[in-house]
């Protein structure tokens, strides 16, 4: 499988957390290598979760022709309240060129402690934020299917649904509203039978890849910190439940992601 994985090229990571800090160590030897021009990554979308975040990504997207950004807040970085004049800040950093979506935003009602209040009202503001700048979003959904599928029915933005693990009749569902729909390495995970059935569900042009990285590595590399070229691991389990060539994925889902993000190089 690794001789495979080292074959598939034209990679687009379309959800990495290159500020996380499992990257400190390293961050700019991985990236110089990742974006060369003979690796097997071609382009990648930061997912901002906070305006700290947002700065990141403008200055890494300055560095990296292939490098894309997006700004926005996400639902498990209120803790401690929702940041004020966030709307203009937002809107600020969505003025560079570089910057092609709102996110990661969304809803997660997964651990202890969480506000739905708050995550509803912010959620919905940066839904109303992007259409007024004719912006695609990222969006996180983890144990809130219902109140986001609802807002998805209400608002029918343009986007991705990131990580996706819900059911395939609700991943059906939101590609009736127009969403794409996005899967990590989770979909190598032996107890990923939701994440795979839904796949089997996913249309050709709504499908994208990603790693949520460092998150989500791929089997063999569970546990480990996953990188942009460990899609590769991905698109080869997506071709044994599809039956589809691994490199006409990558292909596919590439072509995807530049449409949904307005990328035309």
């Amino acid at each position: 499988m690794v001789d495979e994985a080292r074959d598939i090229h034209g990679i687009f990571d379309s959800h990495c957390h290159y500020d996380d800090k499992a990257f400190d160590g390293d961050r700019s030897e991985l990236l110089d290598r990742l974006l060369s021009s003979d690796s097997t990554v071609e382009y990648m979308m930061h997912a901002c979760t906070d305006l700290n975040s947002a700065e990141f990504g403008i200055k890494t997207s300055e560095r990296y022709k292939n490098y894309y950004t997006s700004v926005g807040i996400h639902p498990e970085c209120i803790y401690d309240g929702i940041p004020s004049g966030y709307e203009l800040e937002i809107e600020r950093f969505a003025k560079h060129e570089k910057v092609r979506a709102i996110g990661e935003i969304g809803l997660d009602y997964h651990y202890d402690g969480y506000d739905r209040t708050a995550q509803l009202r912010l959620f919905e503001s940066q839904l109303e934020i992007a259409k007024s700048l004719d912006l695609p979003v990222i969006m996180h959904c983890r144990d809130a299917m219902g109140d986001f599928t609802e807002l998805m029915r209400k608002h029918r933005p343009k986007g991705v649904v990131h990580c996706f693990s819900g059911s395939a009749e609700s991943a059906i569902e939101l590609q009736r509203l127009g969403l794409y729909i996005g899967f990590t390495g989770a979909l190598t995970f032996k107890n990923s039978k939701k994440a795979k059935n839904a796949f089997m569900n996913v249309q050709s042009d709504k499908l994208l890849f990603e790693t949520d990285c460092p998150y989500m590595a791929p089997v063999p590399f569970r546990g480990k910190r996953c990188s942009s070229e460990l899609i590769a691991y991905v698109a080869l389990e997506a071709q044994c439940l599809s039956g589809v060539d691994a490199q006409q994925l990558v292909d596919t889902t590439s072509q995807n992601a530049k449409r949904l993000f307005s990328i035309d190089k």
